[in-house]
């Protein structure tokens, strides 16, 4: 039997055993708080807490259907309940803490007022969230690359990546992103995978503000496994139309810097970053380099090989709060965050766009500005 066709759907058990565990203890605290007591409105919150987690796969399955204002609507609504209900968990939690310190402090506290408070909380800081997936930070950075040749040494360069445009984030979106990039007058950008959702839409309409994007260097992109969900071949299509390069495992000269380009890989495959790098055609370990490859991983195969500065995103810095740990347990330390190691530097960006929940609690999206030095 395939490895596979065991992990996977215990993988799917698991996530969906911890999905209605979380939504048990909001049924629980909905019940207990406000007091509900009649067995219909108990069945009614029971039905509606069942079929929420559900809701997000069926407006996964219906975006891939159809592409109008109701599919958007629904994805938008079925993903944000993903974020939101881990808000409200976070929330009860929190006031089940208060609850019982109340009770050292009164015979009877009213369980209905911290209910409320509870509610009105993660509304809050719901609403904060989706706020912050809208507004994209600036992120400057000094990195110093050895041996960089005298004329990129003050240069500005921009990472971008995990835009995830599709049914939520669209052109308007990547508009802005261009407005405040080109403000900024860099020598080049680079665009570290993910910048499709993964999901069927007009690409080339998503992608049409790239035409605008100036760097006099160039723009060059990399996959991420977002392209491998959508299919590779029609995310370089799409790009095809605008000053966009794809490097498809190259390595292009640029006034002394060696800029490599890593393909991440298609479901079921894995990649060999040394044996990748040690057969890719001009590579010169000695010469000084960055590294464009969508996820932090190989790190120690990249510091063996010579590079310089490798740029990578794919984590989100977890997206949302609570999960940075779980985040950080799967990938370590590098899982977001600038990190120097001798001649070798890592940057693993949050990211400008969200995957799922249109929210952002915890952490910011950003665009990368980097100072060469």
């Amino acid at each position: 039997m395939s490895r596979g066709l065991v992990v996977v759907p215990l993988v799917i058990l698991i996530i969906f055993s911890i999905l209605y565990l979380g939504h048990f203890f909001l049924y629980y605290s909905v019940v207990y708080f406000f007091s509900i007591t009649l067995p219909a409105h108990k069945g009614e919150l029971a039905a509606l807490l069942f079929l929420l987690p559900l809701s997000f796969i069926a407006a996964a399955i219906l975006s891939h259907w159809t592409d109008n204002v109701i599919s958007r609507v629904v994805y938008f609504l079925a993903s944000l309940w993903l974020g939101v209900g881990l808000t409200l968990i976070i929330a009860f939690a929190l006031a089940w803490a208060a609850w019982g310190i109340a009770r050292f402090y009164t015979a009877a506290p009213r369980p209905i007022g911290i209910g409320v408070a509870a509610i009105a909380l993660g509304c809050l800081y719901s609403g904060y969230g989706i706020w912050n997936a809208y507004h994209p930070r600036l992120e400057n950075l000094n990195v110093q690359i050895k041996n960089l040749p005298p004329a990129w040494r003050g240069r500005k360069v921009v990472q971008l990546t995990d835009v995830h445009l599709g049914q939520i984030l669209g052109a308007g979106f990547l508009a802005r992103l261009v407005a405040r990039i080109n403000a900024q007058s860099p020598a080049a950008v680079f665009i570290t995978g993910d910048l499709f959702d993964g999901t069927d839409s007009n690409l080339e309409e998503l992608i049409s503000p790239l035409k605008d994007l100036r760097a006099p260097l160039g723009i060059y992109f990399v996959t991420g496994n977002h392209e491998t969900y959508l299919g590779v071949e029609r995310a370089v299509a799409a790009l095809r139309t605008t000053p966009v390069r794809v490097l498809a495992d190259e390595r292009v000269m640029i006034e002394g810097l060696q800029v490599i380009g890593i393909t991440y890989p298609e479901r079921g495959h894995s990649l060999n970053l040394a044996e990748k790098l040690a057969r890719l055609p001009g590579f010169d370990p000695n010469l000084p380099s960055i590294l464009l490859y969508h996820s932090p991983t190989h790190i120690a195969q990249a510091k063996a090989a010579g590079i310089g500065l490798q740029l990578a995103g794919h984590v989100h810095q977890a997206q949302l709060f609570p999960l940075q740990p779980i985040a950080r347990m799967i990938y370590g330390r590098y899982y977001h965050g600038l990190h120097r190691e001798g001649d070798y530097t890592l940057y693993a960006s949050s990211g400008a766009g969200t995957w799922g929940p249109t929210m952002r609690t915890g952490n910011h999206p950003e665009i990368v500005m980097i100072h060469l030095e």
